[in-house]
């Protein structure tokens, strides 16, 4: 631990994830202008010391073309079939893109299982962590091929929520064909852009039902809801327009800025309680019965643990003072179990402590 310690002290971790509709044309097939402009974005904060991974949808609409298919197929087998052939021609186009500026990728296909269940969770965040200190760009991407209804994301922007707090990133960055959320349609005349989200009440009222581009599974309404997902673990997250990536990774204003949940604890605990005590047991109670999740409830029953445990551990840090991290949760099948025992090795550590274990 003490490596990656020592790489995120020497730059950010961003995750980016740009959608089907930015990748592609509307007939299906890359479209290779926009993919290296995206890449040539990337590839510059590389140069200033971020440290990037890509969640990449397209594979399916990479397909269309090149399988003559008129549009993204509606039953499950020819998607995963289209995802078969799409996702080879996509991670080859970045591959050859990024190679001229000398950057190596890493093709990541991820399920919701490996979101899910703790083994293979830390395998997935072992690899990444393993790609980013040998300096290799991930591109990550659910794995179409085999996922069924029953464990699917349903859209890479939740992905792209869950990668960002798996490589407990700084920031998200979610690309679109929109630059930002608007408080209508933004195609209709007088819709405004949000700029900031910062306690949510901003988003109150908004409708944000209208469709999107057809060749992809996600929309306006899963990116606030992705984003929210990663502010509660204290990740900022950026909604804008592909085309203004750049802006995005420099910090520019453009498109809607979530501002990230503060995750620092909220009082003066004095001292850390311990874990397993009465006292911390009731924190712990008081904090996941906001979440509607009891000690008792089995993390994979009730949806995957890396979701959940995001929205716990944010919480857990900021009202008991106690530095929690999804791993620690995940070493368990549930909160009962957790207080049993295994949380004992979270007592007394900092932050700082932590990552250098």
């Amino acid at each position: 631990m003490r490596e990656r310690r020592a790489a995120r002290e020497q730059g950010a971790r961003t995750v980016v994830k740009v959608g089907s509709s930015s990748l592609t044309t509307a007939a299906g097939g890359l479209d290779a202008e926009r993919l290296d402009a995206l890449v040539d974005a990337l590839a510059a904060a590389r140069a200033g010391g971020e440290h990037l991974v890509l969640v990449s949808s397209g594979a399916i609409a990479a397909a269309l073309a090149p399988l003559g298919l008129a549009a993204r197929p509606g039953d499950l087998a020819h998607q995963q079939a289209a995802a078969s052939v799409g996702q080879g021609l996509l991670i080859a186009r970045y591959t050859a893109s990024f190679a001229r500026y000398g950057i190596r990728v890493g093709q990541v296909l991820l399920t919701g299982e490996d979101m899910a269940q703790a083994g293979r969770y830390d395998n997935a965040r072992r690899t990444l962590d393993a790609l980013l200190a040998l300096g290799v760009l991930p591109v990550v991407n659910e794995n179409d091929t085999v996922a069924t209804d029953e464990i699917r994301f349903g859209d890479n922007d939740r992905l792209a929520a869950l990668v960002a707090g798996l490589v407990r990133a700084d920031r998200l960055v979610l690309l679109s064909d929109v630059d930002g959320v608007y408080d209508a349609d933004p195609r209709l005349p007088g819709s405004r852009r949000i700029a900031e989200v910062r306690t949510g009440r901003e988003l109150d009222g908004l409708d944000v039902s209208f469709p999107g581009s057809g060749l992809g599974s996600g929309g306006m309404a899963t990116k606030i809801a992705a984003a929210r997902t990663a502010t509660e673990a204290g990740i900022t997250v950026r909604v804008t327009a592909a085309s203004r990536v750049a802006d995005a990774l420099a910090d520019r204003p453009c498109g809607t800025l979530f501002h990230a949940r503060d995750t620092r604890p909220s009082g003066d605990f004095g001292h850390a309680p311990t874990a397993g005590s009465a006292e911390f047991i009731g924190m712990v109670e008081e904090v996941t019965g906001r979440t509607g999740i009891t000690l008792s409830d089995h993390f994979h029953d009730i949806g995957g643990t890396s979701l959940h445990a995001m929205r716990i551990c944010a919480r857990l840090r900021k009202e008991t003072g106690i530095p929690f991290l999804p791993q620690d949760l995940f070493e368990s099948a549930s909160l009962a179990e957790f207080l049993a025992g295994r949380g004992q090795r979270a007592d007394g550590l900092t932050g700082d402590a932590r990552h250098a274990a």
